[in-house]
């Protein structure tokens, strides 16, 4: 369902107050480009997916490789699927601050306590009540 006019400029409005308020923080979420230790990750583990991939399907085709009524290659190309399945994965969302992992969330939880509403979203709350009861 789409946002209707009244909502896609609080949206607007949202978005701006944000690039006012934090301007890093606001282009670091801004749906910018991964940073290069992350892609690479991401990237590695696609190859070794793949790779998992080529050794699951040769392993099962192949039955020279099978170890009595087992066959090993395909487990191992399993193993492997899995493995890049989960380095790809966890490469999303993975960078904090600088592209370094976990040093952005400790900052953040910090700055704004849950009851404190002088901050970024206090203030958000506040006129979007204003704007509500207005109407």
């Amino acid at each position: 369902m789409p946002l209707s006019e009244h909502e896609q400029r609080l949206l607007e409005q949202i978005e701006r107050a944000l690039y006012q308020e934090d301007p890093k923080f606001a282009s670091s979420v801004s749906g910018g480009r991964m940073s290069k230790p992350a892609r690479r990750r991401r990237i590695q583990g696609a190859l070794l997916f793949l790779l998992g991939l080529v050794l699951l399907v040769v392993g099962v085709a192949v039955q020279a490789l099978w170890i009595g009524d087992v066959p090993v290659v395909s487990i191992v190309g399993f193993l492997a699927m899995l493995g890049g399945a989960l380095l790809a994965v966890t490469s999303i969302g993975s960078r904090g601050k600088n592209g370094q992992p976990g040093e952005g969330a400790e900052e953040s939880s910090s700055k704004e306590k849950p009851g404190d509403n002088d901050g970024f979203t206090g203030r958000m709350e506040e006129r979007f009540r204003r704007r509500f009861e207005q109407e």
